[in-house]
């Protein structure tokens, strides 16, 4: 194809990565003056990403998501390719001779490593991996181990308090939502009745936002317990309070908290602050508990160690210090980062003689794998639209796809034998979801099984 008839037809995109971050650049995209022909590549068989696979299950206020995600993908200039693997199913090759232009939005869904002595013991585990098990994902295993009475969750942010609050919470409290019957089976047998969430920096510098913080409280069988002397702000931490509102209301939210008389509901959620991780410790193999360093605030909001010790009673310790993207083929990585160097969205390969930036072709990155595993789902709105903006800029200089009609690319999965999914197979899937749910009233079962869900999606058909 010349690039006088490429003019003359839709721009042809590639998005990998069917999450919000991917659906954003999509909506961004068909919201431009530029005529698109939009292709979601997508690893799992279901779309949604970090919605399906990272939110916990009595969220349905940030499920809801969907709802605007879905209108997105309902648009006919979007068609959903899923159940294929970028790197195995798919080269960024083949992807260049199908597409004019390639867009990465494919997440963070691993956990970022904490070096300290002990992290590779039996029952020491990354918060990703719980949350992947208790959302149903497809490629983890189906059990999971609950046979710690007293367990330990590093981290401040809000992945820390979802895992929290699914280890404190009863199987039959989550047993409304649409976890599925191996993970409802294993939330019955946990015997957790302690959960221990640790910071080591103080009250202003926790990272919750406020209304998941106070969703802790609203479960009739969890205790939230602050200590009062964990209540403690330097100059840094009251200029950070007068600057966000959210800062303020977490920090007010925990004073509360601190003050009150303890209740007599049966599992105590503690909230420490002020305390280091610096060692998990165990016997024969398995963790039998946790050290921390006392820290103190310096004044700036930064904290330092005190010397002082405490030795920890757990079984069990999640570490929730960040998610990390994983290093996608034939593109740079930053390995420290754990995102794909990039200059406003623009793939960065590296500098030319002179300084200037030399950009991977037609090529561009949105979302966790751009910016890291920071900020909210709906922070990756504004990524989309710096990266959408960029490479509309670009496009009068893409070399155009060899084979850009919608279907090349069709004929080529089939020849591979690959069983792709697509947005009309989402349909079927959701509805034999909603329908497994409907005789116990809930909204829906989530099907963890990949050939159970492309049994229902009925790979290919449209």
């Amino acid at each position: 194809m010349t690039e006088q008839s490429a003019a003359t037809r839709p721009l042809r995109i590639a998005i990998v990565g069917a999450g919000p971050a991917g659906i954003y650049a999509a909506d961004a995209l068909m919201k431009s003056d530029a005529e698109v022909s939009i292709d979601l590549y997508e690893r799992m068989p279901a779309p949604f990403g970090l919605i399906r696979y990272g939110v916990a299950p009595d969220h349905p206020r940030i499920k809801g998501i969907i709802t605007a995600l879905h209108k997105v993908l309902d648009k006919p200039q979007v068609r959903l390719l899923g159940n294929i693997d970028y790197g195995t199913d798919i080269t960024l090759d083949d992807l260049r001779a199908f597409y004019d232009a390639v867009i990465f939005s494919t997440g963070a869904n691993a956990d970022r490593a904490l070096p300290i002595p002990g992290i590779d013991l039996d029952g020491s585990y990354g918060a990703a991996d719980f949350v992947s098990w208790y959302d149903g994902h497809p490629d983890v295993p189906r059990t999971w181990p609950l046979d710690a009475e007293k367990v330990a969750v590093l981290g401040v942010g809000n992945v820390a308090l979802d895992v929290a609050r699914v280890l404190a919470k009863t199987g039959d409290e989550l047993l409304p939502t649409e976890i599925p019957p191996n993970v409802y089976k294993g939330l019955k047998a946990n015997k957790a009745v302690e959960v221990h969430v640790f910071g080591r920096r103080g009250p202003a510098q926790a990272k919750f936002t406020p209304l998941e913080l106070r969703e802790l409280d609203h479960s009739p069988t969890i205790e939230v317990i602050v200590d009062p002397e964990d209540i403690d702000y330097d100059e840094g931490s009251e200029a950070a309070r007068r600057h966000s509102k959210q800062v303020d209301m977490v920090a007010n939210t925990l004073e509360q908290w601190a003050i009150r008389d303890a209740g007599d509901r049966p599992h105590k959620l503690f909230l420490h602050f002020f305390e280091s991780p610096t060692e998990i410790l165990g016997e024969n193999g398995k963790v039998v508990g946790l050290r921390t360093e006392r820290t103190q605030l310096d004044g700036t909001g930064n904290v330092k160690g005190t010397g002082v010790f405490k030795d920890w009673d757990v079984q069990a310790v999640y570490r929730a210090v960040g998610y990390l993207s994983q290093n996608l083929t034939n593109l740079p990585f930053d390995d420290q980062a754990g995102t794909v160097p990039n200059e406003a969205g623009r793939v960065l390969v590296d500098e030319n003689a002179d300084g200037a930036a030399r950009y991977m072709p037609a090529t561009y990155v949105t979302g966790w794998i751009k910016r890291g595993p920071v900020g909210l789902i709906g922070h990756t709105k504004g990524d989309a639209n710096e990266t959408i903006a960029c490479l509309l800029d670009d496009a009068p200089g893409f070399a155009p796809a060899e084979r850009p009609e919608p279907e090349a690319v069709i004929e080529f999965l089939e020849g591979k034998g690959i069983p792709f999914t697509t947005w009309a197979g989402w349909y079927r899937l959701d509805a034999h979801e909603r329908s497994l749910g409907e005789p116990e009233g809930r909204e829906r079962v989530k099907v963890v099984e990949r050939e159970d869900m492309l049994r229902a999606s009925e790979p290919h058909k449209v």
